[in-house]
């Protein structure tokens, strides 16, 4: 008789890390401005006398740490129901640039970033989700502290770059991507209402974690991604509870 799954499975994980990258959400947290904040009722609470607790949420889909499919910008685009879950379990490799960000809270990675990475860790693998640190989520949950805004207004965060990007999709063939901040295009694009970054990730099928937390534990390559979310039909997006383990 042939071993169980998790027999074959549990000497892997025996000793392994397991680390949390998601916020918790709740009202009054950061979030995209146009978005409403979190309300939250207790429609049954044992602490007023009923017999279980059971909440009522009211939250946009992109709400706190959360995933982005296709279908959030490109009309047509894959939704969430429409990503099969072997696809929630992939290969890390988390691109540093916290150093720089530090100095600079406009930093992007560049193409120089990437191939000193393959360089001490070989090519990117195929089908990876590459999540960019970059500190940021050490702000969190402080909503101005995470916008970062100037006198004028303008954001001042950090974000990815048009050629690291069309790089792990055109030539790597990542499966996703990930940050720790709100958005995937840098604070002062985002100021313009300029969100092509984004646009471009989502337009070439590929699906994306925002608010990632904790990225500042895990070692840049040799972690296992797992990203999971609820399943509303035709979903747009939705919070979600991401984990590696290394």
């Amino acid at each position: 008789m042939s071993a169980s799954v998790w027999e074959e499975v549990a000497p892997l994980l025996r000793n392994r890390t397991f680390t949390d990258l998601t916020h918790a959400f709740h009202p009054g947290q950061p979030h995209f401005s146009a978005f409403p904040d979190e309300t939250r009722e207790a429609l049954f609470d044992m602490e007023k006398g009923d017999g279980f607790t059971a909440h009522r949420y009211s939250i946009v889909g992109q709400w706190g740490t959360h995933v982005d499919p296709p279908s959030h910008f490109v009309r047509g685009g894959r939704t969430l129901d429409q990503i099969p879950v072997e696809d929630m379990m992939l290969p890390l490799v988390v691109l540093d640039i916290s150093h720089r960000v530090r100095n600079d809270a406009d930093a992007t990675p560049t193409l120089d970033d990437v191939r000193q990475w393959e360089a001490r860790n070989g090519a990117v693998p195929n089908g990876a989700f590459v999540a960019l640190r970059t500190g940021w989520s050490k702000h969190w949950p402080d909503a101005s502290a995470m916008a970062n805004r100037d006198d004028d207004g303008i954001s001042h965060t950090p974000g990815w770059s048009q050629e690291v990007l069309r790089y792990l999709v055109e030539e790597r063939s990542v499966a996703a991507v990930g940050h720790e901040q709100t958005d995937t295009d840098p604070g002062m694009a985002t100021s313009r209402q300029d969100f092509s970054l984004e646009t471009y990730v989502l337009a070439q099928d590929r699906w994306q974690i925002e608010l990632l937390a904790k990225l500042d534990e895990l070692p840049e390559s040799g972690a296992m991604l797992i990203a999971t979310w609820a399943k509303p039909l035709e979903g747009s997006g939705f919070p979600a509870r991401v984990f590696a383990i290394h």
